[in-house]
């Protein structure tokens, strides 16, 4: 059986190849060989073909997430991904959200790069690069905007974990109580002018009593 396969593929080869069995087989070592040297020359490198855990012992472990509390935009700055013993941090509607699992995208060199150590809330909202737009304020913004912005905040709260929030730079609280004591001020001197005017009258109507008896007296000399 082995012997009449041969046989036949021996006549396959010189009918479809003009060449004899041994020149066919001989070329096709040929071949083979400057395969293998060009694929050594110009394949892929090394390190593609290295194993996985190697790759991953490599890679450093990520730190857990630290709690920040309140901190000030100015402060939040520092947490850019610049400082690698630090965490990669971003803010959106105030709250602040550790992002160092997604460095490739926020950390140095990263598309959204530029949004790290800051609230964007408003570039996001606007899908906007300007550093303009770099900022927590989102007053002004449409529907369709806010909706977007929305969607990014839904986003980090699935994704990431938050560590903080934004200080306010407008303490209301301490306006307020500023302008308490101004009113109360304007009262005590409303009350104090009205208390003069009727210290100054009441005198005048005690000399008016005062010189009524000394008329009766002077129509009883008569």
């Amino acid at each position: 059986m082995a012997v009449q396969l041969w046989e036949t593929l021996k006549e396959a080869i010189v009918v479809y190849t003009g060449l004899s069995p041994s020149t066919f087989f001989t070329v096709l070592t040929l071949l083979l060989a400057v395969y293998y040297v060009v694929s050594g020359l110009f394949g892929a490198p090394p390190d593609r073909h290295r194993p996985r855990h190697i790759e991953e012992e490599e890679m450093p472990p990520l730190r857990p997430p630290v709690q920040l509390g309140e901190i000030t935009a100015e402060e939040l700055k520092a947490y850019d991904g610049n400082d690698p013993d630090k965490p990669l941090l971003m803010a959106i509607k105030g709250q602040i959200y550790d992002v160092s699992q997604s460095r490739m995208f926020y950390g140095p060199g990263g598309p959204y790069a530029l949004f790290a150590g800051k609230d964007a809330s408003r570039a996001l909202a606007k899908m906007s690069f300007e550093d303009k737009d770099l900022t927590g304020d989102i007053s002004g913004l449409g529907p369709f905007e806010l909706d977007a912005l929305q969607d990014w905040e839904y986003k980090f709260m699935s994704k990431y974990v938050k560590v903080g929030t934004v200080k306010s730079e407008v303490p209301v609280a301490e306006s307020e109580s500023t302008a308490e004591p101004s009113e109360t001020t304007s009262r005590d001197i409303d009350s104090a002018a009205a208390a003069a005017v009727k210290s100054d009258e009441t005198p005048s109507n005690t000399d008016a009593v005062k010189e009524t008896p000394s008329n009766t007296d002077a129509d009883k000399e008569e």
